[in-house]
């Protein structure tokens, strides 16, 4: 959630030409209305506003879902006032989400009896349900710590420094040193020898990624464990692996299940999903499901009964929507493990035909990987005269939002571009996107180098003629000749005069 900020050279009040048939005075931006308005104007006003939003289908830079069937709509609205916490009053929505962690246990190869109910529960997003995790990794450690007679004031949690900022809030938040193995040029994510070297007594957990947000690739979690096995039997330490599946937990069971990464792996203890990338849902809801009853502390499950009969709860918020954990229970017996499977394919079928028609301009290299999450990670070969972050800010003439930026350490030289390849991203919009590319790439040919835009800042008063030089890091510099550079590229289409 972004901070909220005024924009001090903007209008302080909100206008609205087509509204004007209902009201005619303007309404303050930043202060509530002293007077009512009529709700067609409300409306009318509120609409006008949100059409500059960018479209949500030609969004390539989000993982989250874009469309569902009208038949999940009409039952989104109809849950639309349903409290999701309020069990007793909402028992079924409560069942519902209930069989939902079942399905998704069993999707992960949880080891679960003939008629033993799985551990886990619907969160808002991968976020929650990471903090959630975390929390219970720390209880543990510092119960075992306890017991054992030792400190309990310095835990740790390893990670690839290519981890979602959700990681990093968990670790300050909740006061854990967050230890990240660096990438390097030609690998983006975590190195499990590395990682594993990393961990002592007081790491509460490594955490691994199915699915990097950077560029798809699953990290290899059987390797992980293997390793960290070989250490635990060494030091007498029980050191776990949680699995971040974000993005990867709906795709890896359908069109990967050969590959080992859930609770077939027994130092696996938790993974957490998101309902709303690849499990097909709306924004706004997550998975976390424990591999036991006793890898979930009950000290961190509340018990109340204001709002009828006992009812736990672990959650890090209490009131929320029941529509998304309805939606989600839709699509599993809607679609099923065929539709979903289908679905997959899909996605990496229309990847591998974005991977192609890019590969085929001559001018980029593939960054991501096959096996992984569907989408395409690429940069330029030759990006001395122009850089991504161009190709990037260009791309939104045409409508795409196709995201640019920096790898994290130690690989921060490598710029990248990434386009998510989600179920409503057909061929025919990737091979456009690919044309579109070309006619970018052919603009840029045109214009000057970025090179020619660098800033150099000279005491020009100084008698002495020094000369100030001022440290930029790698990524401010790149800023800041993109800046330079658009404020040419929008003084050449004043130039133009298209009308």
């Amino acid at each position: 959630m972004a901070l909220s900020k005024t924009a001090l050279d903007t209008d302080l009040s909100v206008h609205s030409t087509f509204a004007s048939r209902y009201v005619r005075a303007s309404l303050p931006r930043f202060r509530m209305p002293e007077n009512s308005i009529p709700k067609e104007a409300a409306y009318q006003i509120i609409n006008d506003e949100l059409m500059l939003d960018g479209n949500p289908r030609l969004n390539l830079a989000s993982f989250v879902t874009t469309w569902m069937e009208p038949e999940c709509d009409k039952l989104i609205m109809a849950a639309i006032n349903k409290n999701y916490v309020d069990m007793d009053e909402y028992p079924v929505t409560t069942e519902l989400q209930n069989r939902c962690v079942n399905m998704i246990a069993h999707l992960f190869n949880a080891p679960l009896g003939e008629s033993e109910a799985a551990i886990g529960v619907g969160t808002v997003g991968s976020s929650e349900a990471i903090m959630l995790a975390g929390l219970a990794f720390k209880r543990k450690w510092q119960n075992r710590r306890k017991a054992e007679g030792k400190p309990i004031d310095n835990p740790n949690i390893v990670t690839g420094a290519n981890v979602q900022v959700c990681w990093e809030k968990f670790a300050r938040y909740f006061e854990v040193e967050l230890k990240e193995v660096k990438l390097r040029e030609d690998y983006f994510v975590m190195d499990p020898e590395k990682a594993v070297e990393m961990v002592d007594e007081n790491t509460i957990c490594v955490a691994a990624i199915l699915g990097s947000t950077l560029n798809g690739e699953f990290e290899d979690v059987k390797r992980l464990n293997d390793l960290l096995v070989e250490k635990n039997q060494e030091t007498g330490w029980d050191t776990p692996i949680h699995v971040d599946a974000a993005s990867g937990g709906f795709i890896a069971p359908f069109i990967y299940p050969e590959i080992e990464w859930d609770f077939r792996l027994p130092l696996v203890k938790s993974i957490n999903v998101s309902g709303h990338k690849y499990g097909l849902v709306y924004a706004g809801i997550g998975w976390v499901i424990w591999r036991s009853k006793e890898d979930l502390p009950e000290e961190l499950i509340f018990h109340i009964n204001y709002l009828g009969a006992d009812q736990p709860t672990f959650t890090l918020n209490f009131s929320k929507g029941s529509s998304q954990v309805i939606a989600q229970y839709y699509q599993l017996i809607r679609l099923g493990y065929e539709g979903y499977k289908n679905v997959m394919e899909n996605c990496r079928d229309n990847m591998l035909v974005l991977k192609e028609g890019i590969e085929k301009t001559g001018r980029f290299n593939i960054v991501s990987k096959d096996v992984g999450v569907p989408l395409v990670a690429f940069s330029l070969k030759d990006n001395k005269l122009h850089n991504e972050f161009e190709l990037s800010d260009m791309l939104r003439r045409f409508g795409w939002i196709v995201p640019a930026y920096t790898m994290p350490p130690d690989a921060q030289n490598v710029t990248v571009l990434r386009v998510v390849i989600r179920e409503d991203f057909s061929r025919t919009l990737a091979e456009r996107l690919v044309n579109d590319i070309q006619k970018v790439l052919h603009e840029l040919e045109t214009l000057p180098s970025r090179l020619s835009a660098r800033i150099s800042i000279t005491d020009s008063d100084d008698k002495d003629h020094n000369t100030v030089v001022v440290k930029k890091t790698t990524l401010e510099t790149q800023r800041e000749i993109t800046t330079v550079w658009r404020k040419f590229v929008m003084e050449r289409k004043k130039m133009n005069g298209v009308c």
